[in-house]
């Protein structure tokens, strides 16, 4: 199945206009199963979740993106959404782990100071990486697949929508069906997830192949510090 893994809707996210009742018109359009919604630093809609699915008659799994020092972590499974920049990224992989949750490093070569950028290397335990993250230029996106590559971390897709236009550009392609936050939990530790892309009314898992084919975009020049890592 395919799922938008790092969406922000406009109740608990102020910089975001994008409804649930658009997200889950949308995703059935597209056939997404489940709607997940990471607000910055907050777990609020968490208490809602249910009756929302009961409403809107598709599952909401929540998660949160939390601004750690080093740059901004999507997590499932955290009990508590830290305030912005209060704790370590690693110490914050921990505390979710501890507590039976995965995380993922999100947009983490865009240029706004809020990436994991080269901190990647120094990370243990992190469930994977956006490659394609709808908000970041093709060419950050770029250096975040060569990162993942080179670290062996799980490639993942995202729309990071804050707004109806850009949600479900992206996807994640998961091996099992989920419909809690527990299976999602599950399927994303358990590896083999896969970034998609939606194109010509279908989406489009994205392989290295045909990475750029598929994103209509041109290799851009070699953009890491690192010799290593440039000649993947």
């Amino acid at each position: 199945m395919f799922v938008d893994l790092h969406v922000h809707e406009c109740i608990y996210s102020g910089d975001s206009r994008l409804s649930l009742e658009e997200m889950a018109a949308k995703a059935k359009q597209r056939g997404l199963g489940v709607l997940c919604v990471t607000d910055h630093d907050t777990l609020g809609l968490a208490a809602e979740a249910e009756e929302r699915t009961r409403i809107l008659g598709i599952p909401v799994l929540v998660g949160v993106e939390v601004l750690t020092i080093q740059g901004d972590i999507i997590a499932y499974g955290s009990p508590y959404a830290f305030p912005p920049r209060s704790i370590d990224a690693q110490a914050f992989i921990d505390y979710v782990h501890a507590h039976g949750g995965v995380c993922f490093g999100a947009h983490p070569f865009r240029k706004n100071q809020r990436g994991l950028e080269t901190h990647l290397e120094n990370l243990v335990r992190l469930d994977g990486i956006e490659v394609l993250n709808g908000g970041t230029p093709m060419t950050e996106n770029y250096t975040a697949l060569q990162y993942a590559e080179h670290l062996g971390l799980q490639q993942l897709a995202s729309s990071d929508a804050h707004g109806i236009d850009s949600f479900g550009k992206y996807a994640t392609w998961l091996p099992e069906n989920v419909d809690t936050v527990a299976g999602l939990i599950q399927v994303l530790r358990g590896g083999g997830c896969r970034p998609a892309v939606w194109k010509n009314g279908a989406y489009r898992v994205v392989d290295r192949s045909d990475w750029f084919g598929l994103l209509d975009s041109v290799p851009p020049e070699p953009v890491l510090e690192s010799q290593e890592i440039c000649t993947l």
